[in-house]
């Protein structure tokens, strides 16, 4: 384990995120265009979009509904354990309902580096993975929403102390005025993150193997340089986040790193019983065990603006993410090969 996660700091998307939040922390003038870091972006959802439809290609319908149930539940599952511990905390609905959506959601850069870990170590992965990545992205973030709406119920409820008209209240229960409004849904199922993926793994699921040769040299022998620099460009925002965070106290810190401990440590169980192969375990303890910076915070900003965006986009990006990206993902390899 120990080997594993020196060699896992020595290489070099980690050494540059750790260069990115050095440079934050003593205030360089380093800065990445705001053109440059979404380009970057895009790309590394459209390389890991196209590369899993075209391995999705090889594979039929019956191998992969185990998986998908997998991923579904985890991505229903965490969320709500979040939210349950967090209300014994008495931490305010609000921000509880921003980390458990935050927290039930994946991180796709955490994804594309345990990818770059599982090549390096020459460990395969099924290559359906990817889609799991684009159907853990929005469940976490609907649950979490619905409980909030529950909640608000709830409290509405009694308040009006059992007088409110009944017509209303049915009102309050229909799907347009209650569980979820036009925003989060079109944040949720169209935003850039959920769209590129599944766009581009449908597109690469069309063309199968007889793409290959056009996309590989862009988006298949560049990947593992592309990521450096975006993940130089993480770091940057992760020092910028990392005061934010600490004015919650060590509690709050202590959640950004047993949060990804315990739903990596579920993913890896998950992965394990739904039979996938040792890389493809890893990767479902990851993804378990990530917190989103994207299409999590852009449909809590439109649906929870009471929530705290220091709160929980700055424990996502300036603890979670890098300790997945320094000790995460080499615990879950590790965990992953006992329970195999």
């Amino acid at each position: 384990m120990y080997e594993i996660i020196v060699q896992n700091l020595l290489s070099p998307v980690v050494l540059f995120f750790v260069l990115g939040v050095i440079a934050a922390l003593v205030k360089s003038d380093l800065k990445f265009p705001a053109g440059l870091s979404e380009a970057l972006s895009i790309y590394l959802l459209v390389a890991i979009g196209i590369k899993g439809g075209m391995e999705l290609s090889h594979y039929e319908l019956a191998t992969v509904i185990k998986p998908i149930a997998g991923a579904l539940f985890l991505g229903i599952i965490i969320p709500i354990l979040i939210l349950i511990a967090l209300r014994f905390t008495k931490m305010d609905i609000h921000n509880s309902i921003g980390l458990a959506a935050t927290y039930g959601s994946v991180s796709i850069v955490t994804y594309g580096a345990a990818i770059s870990f599982l090549e390096k170590k020459g460990v395969g992965y099924e290559g359906f993975m990817n889609v799991l990545v684009v159907l853990m992205e929005s469940p976490a973030i609907f649950v979490s929403l619905l409980l909030l709406r529950i909640s608000q119920k709830s409290e509405a409820d009694r308040l009006a102390l059992g007088i409110a008209d009944r017509r209303e209240q049915a009102q309050n229960l229909g799907f347009a005025n209650g569980l979820f409004d036009k925003e989060v849904l079109r944040d949720s199922l169209f935003g850039k993150s959920v769209l590129l993926l599944m766009g581009s793994l449908i597109i690469g699921w069309i063309v199968g193997q007889n793409g290959e040769s056009l996309v590989k040299p862009l988006f298949i022998d560049l990947y593992g340089s592309i990521l450096i620099l975006f993940l130089l460009n993480m770091g940057l925002i992760a020092g910028e986040r990392l005061p934010e965070v600490s004015k919650q106290g060590w509690r709050i810190l202590l959640f950004g790193i047993c949060v990804p401990i315990i739903a990596g440590s579920l993913g890896v169980l998950v992965g394990n019983w739904v039979g996938l192969s040792l890389g493809g375990v890893v990767l479902m303890g990851v993804l378990a065990g990530s917190a989103s910076y994207i299409a999590a915070p852009a449909a809590l900003r439109s649906s929870v603006p009471e929530a705290n965006p220091s709160l929980y986009l700055g424990l996502s990006l300036g603890v979670t993410f890098p300790f997945n990206l320094i000790i995460g993902i080499p615990l879950y390899y590790a965990l992953a090969q006992f329970f195999q």
